[in-house]
């Protein structure tokens, strides 16, 4: 019988496990002794933290980032095919979700290997839930341009789709640039238009919070290396 390809989730941060992590997706972690990963030490350090009983010497890694070789890619999944079951970790929330593990997800459907994704923290969704946008119609964009002028003009075109279809747009930053990324929204957008913000979401310092762009430019706020979500709605 064919491995499966198990597609597992990991904390948005220093958080519980116990908080984020259900108690059967860790069962089905520890009887896994392959993995897929962005960067091998933290995944020791997650495994370890989920309470991985064998020994972490034992664990096959394969590394999948930006210095992965795509030829190597297509071995990842070897495993899978002597019966063996094989774990994708993403670095931070759910694998293939703005993470590099599509890649691997995609190559297991070409080899017909089942693939399951399990139950854990996505901080697009959390943001969304939380920002009392529009659920039924939203987009995420990923990274908007660094360059000031294209990420005002991204920004007011991004800003036409809230008011045009009534659907929320969401993108994210990297965390130094946040205050870059708010300044921009605060200069670009219209007054009535609604903004959320989800700071560090799951952890004690939590922090979301929906506005106008009026009333964001009345605070005075720091998300400065903070993990932030980005919401633009209506």
């Amino acid at each position: 019988m064919a491995g499966k390809l198990y597609l597992i989730p990991n904390t948005l941060g220093d958080s519980s496990i116990q908080m984020v992590i259900p108690t059967e997706v860790l069962e089905i972690i520890k009887s896994i002794d392959v993995f897929i990963v962005e960067n091998i030490r933290n995944a020791r350090r997650y495994l370890i933290k989920c309470g991985y009983s064998s020994p972490i010497d034992d664990i096959v890694f394969f590394e999948l980032n930006k210095h992965t070789k795509k030829h190597e890619i297509g071995t990842y999944l070897d495993s899978c095919r002597k019966g063996k079951d094989v774990g994708l970790i993403s670095e931070a929330g759910v694998p293939g979700v703005a993470d590099p593990g599509a890649a691997i997800t995609s190559i297991a459907h070409e080899k017909s290997i089942r693939v399951i994704p399990l139950t854990g923290p996505s901080s697009i969704l959390l943001s969304l839930m939380a920002s009392g946008l529009n659920g039924q119609n939203f987009i995420f964009h990923g990274y908007l341009p660094v360059k000031p002028t294209e990420k005002i003009n991204r920004i007011k075109e991004i800003e036409t789709k809230v008011f045009q279809s009534n659907q929320t747009q969401i993108f994210i930053e990297t965390p130094y640039r946040n205050g870059s990324m708010l300044d921009s929204l605060l200069k670009a957008c219209k007054p009535y238009t609604k903004l959320c913000v989800a700071c560090d979401i799951s952890l004690e310092n939590e922090f979301i919070r929906t506005m106008s762009i009026e009333d964001w430019k009345k605070q005075k706020v720091d998300f400065h290396k903070r993990p932030c979500i980005f919401l633009l709605g209506k």
